[in-house]
């Protein structure tokens, strides 16, 4: 309750006028953010209030970063120490809730240490991660939500804030954009080269208050004055004409804007431009460089005695000449007498003959015959590439021996089984009950055989005999049936096909194929190779596959078989190739793994390599 009490009279008043101000505070962030702190801090009546921030660290991790702080008064270190090592919990659960509120815990801080507040400050802004964390207080959290709420009522003030900076920049862009459509209406007017010099310099000169404004245009390795501002006629041979074409030649060779007096952050070198400064007597300087094609092939420099350029005032400046530079060029190629424009048509033809330019073609030249002296000599691996599939040698069918019903499943597909594994069972209460029935019948009429021998009744003893075979044959087919009810591996393999774990209970017709069983010791690959190729591909070839599952690992294999007939897969005719894996059989190869294959057909040149498949192609047109 002491906050709520501090919150009264004066500081209610202090507190609100700090609120109103920082509504339409303008100034740089770091002073907003200070101010800001301070005011919430006094708003929610805190001791102690710390603005955080997430950050990346060295590794990756995201870690919180304390900013600044504010305390209208000394602070136990005991209790400064505790929240610091609270604010990244502080701060993860003010990013995830937008407020929390935890009592103050730690060593020899006492009891009544208070509450540790922390809000979100940019709620609407996920990129941002600015929150602010205040010692209350507070007894217990339910004492803390009056200042916590107060807190919430003003942490709107950064977004605010930000909001203001962001439309006044949007306000400078479009202004910026603005002036530069007007000066290139102004520009695109010009037809002479001389004149839209002219005019630029005295733009430049107007819209940014500068006192002389010079363009030089780049001549070889030299920069030569061209315009100045509110000059039309001026002495070359002037040193300060000299003095400011080096100037320029200092921005073009390091291709970057320069401003005098340097900012302490710049590392460019500004010796040309302090030198010309002093002797000039300028205060100011900016120089941009204009860039065509992604050269520098002019320069602009600005004088001013009021005050530094600014970087804002930069990088307007680099819209301007971005916009501008290609008109200047078109104007600098052109707005010459016809024997200037001939003469620099033909220096530029003569130098990409025998210029600068002529040295790479004659390393073109040079790589284009080794490239081709390769490609008719170089011999490489020709191999022929096709798809594979994984292949048993030895399958088995496994199908129903009788009609019935399924009873029993102990393995999936995919499952290795060993020779004589029970793999499915039927159903055999019907069987045992036509067993029982067939043994009873049998006994009767063994008994009624037995009966009529002794009554001297030859009729009825072989009628009852008769009897009794046939039922002793029922039972001796009932007893065969009943040994056939499971269905086991005849050898040691793989089920590759039979799921029936969801047949369990279904009816089965005799013959009906229950599981596919394949040896896994006699894989071997099956290459799908096109007809253009099978010609060039030995019966004897060597080569390697790699399957789709590892393509890392490759494995070599031998053709052992080529199939005579050819299949139509994927609108091609292929001829199935039979190889066998010559390294043996991997413990994790299945059946019906596929990939691709390479076989060895011999070495022949690069050029044949690169164009047989367009030469064939055009020989299979062409014929007549």
């Amino acid at each position: 309750m002491r906050s709520a009490v501090a919150f009264t009279g004066t500081r209610l008043a202090e507190a609100a006028a700090r609120l109103t101000e920082l509504e339409s505070f303008a100034g740089p962030p770091g002073e907003f953010w200070a101010a800001c702190l301070e005011t919430l801090a006094q708003v929610a009546g805190a001791r102690l209030a710390v603005l955080i921030r997430r950050v990346s660290g060295a590794e990756g991790a995201a870690e919180w970063r304390p900013l600044t702080q504010w305390s209208p008064g000394p602070v136990k270190p005991a209790v400064a120490r505790a929240l610091s090592a609270a604010l990244p919990g502080l701060g993860e659960q003010a990013l995830a809730a937008g407020e929390t509120c935890t009592p103050l815990t730690g060593d020899d801080i006492g009891p009544e240490a208070g509450m540790a507040a922390a809000v979100r400050l940019l709620r609407n802004q996920p990129d941002e991660s600015a929150v602010g964390v205040f010692l209350l207080d507070a007894a217990s959290p339910d004492a803390a939500q009056e200042p916590l709420a107060r807190l919430r009522l003003a942490a709107g003030l950064p977004e605010a804030y930000q909001n203001r900076r962001l439309l006044a920049q949007a306000r400078r862009d479009v202004s910026h954009f603005s002036s530069v459509l007007d000066l290139m209406v102004l520009l695109n007017g010009q037809t002479r080269f001389m004149a839209a010099c002219m005019l630029l310099c005295n733009e430049f000169a107007s819209r940014f208050a500068a006192d002389r404004v010079c363009l030089g245009w780049k001549k070889g390795d030299y920069v030569r004055l061209r315009a100045m501002s509110h000059a039309e006629k001026f002495d070359k041979k002037m040193a300060a004409v000299r003095a400011v074409e080096e100037a320029m030649e200092e921005a073009l060779d390091q291709d970057e804007e320069i401003a005098w007096p340097p900012a302490a952050e710049v590392t460019a070198i500004v010796r040309d431009h302090e030198q010309y400064a002093r002797s000039q007597g300028v205060a100011n300087l900016c120089t941009v460089p204009l860039r065509a094609e992604g050269r520098p092939v002019a320069a602009i420099t600005l004088e001013r005695a009021a005050q530094a350029f600014t970087e804002d005032e930069t990088a307007h400046l680099r819209l301007y000449a971005d916009q501008a530079v290609r008109r200047l060029t078109d104007l600098e190629k052109h707005d010459r007498w016809f024997g200037a424009r001939w003469l620099a048509a033909a220096r530029r033809g003569l130098g990409r003959l025998i210029g600068v330019e002529h040295t790479w073609a004659k390393l073109g030249a040079l790589a284009g015959a080794v490239a081709l002296a390769v490609l008719l000599f170089g011999r490489a691996s020709y191999r022929i590439q096709g798809s594979f599939m994984l292949q048993p040698a030895d399958v088995v069918y496994l199908p129903a021996p009788f009609d019935g019903y399924i009873g029993e499943v102990r393995v999936r597909v995919g499952d290795e089984v060993a020779e004589g594994a029970v793999l499915l069972a039927l159903d055999t209460r019907e069987l045992l009950l036509e067993q029982a029935a067939a043994v009873a019948d049998l006994q009767r009429y063994t008994r009624e055989t037995e009966k009529a021998r002794a009554a001297d009744a030859l009729a009825d003893m072989r009628v009852a005999a008769a009897l009794a075979e046939q039922a002793r044959v029922r039972l001796e087919q009932v007893r065969y049936r009943l040994g056939q009810a499971n269905v086991t591996a005849p050898f040691a393999g793989i089920v590759v096909e039979g799921d029936m774990r969801e047949r369990i209970g279904a009816p089965v017709k005799q013959g009906d194929v229950l599981f596919r069983v394949a040896r896994l010791e006699d894989l071997y690959v099956a290459v799908d190779v096109e007809e253009a190729d099978l010609p060039r591909l030995d019966a004897t070839a060597a080569g390697q596959v790699a399957f789709l599952s590892r393509p890392g690992l490759k494995f070599p294999v031998q053709v052992e078989r080529i199939e005579p007939a050819a299949q139509a897969k994927s609108g091609k005719n292929v001829f199935t190739v039979r190889c066998a894996l010559k390294g043996g059989v991997e413990e994790w190869f299945r059946p019906g793994m596929s990939g691709v294959c390479k076989l060895n057909a011999g070495r022949r040149s690069l050029l044949w390599l690169f164009t047989h498949k367009t030469v064939d192609f055009l020989r299979l047109r062409l014929w007549w």
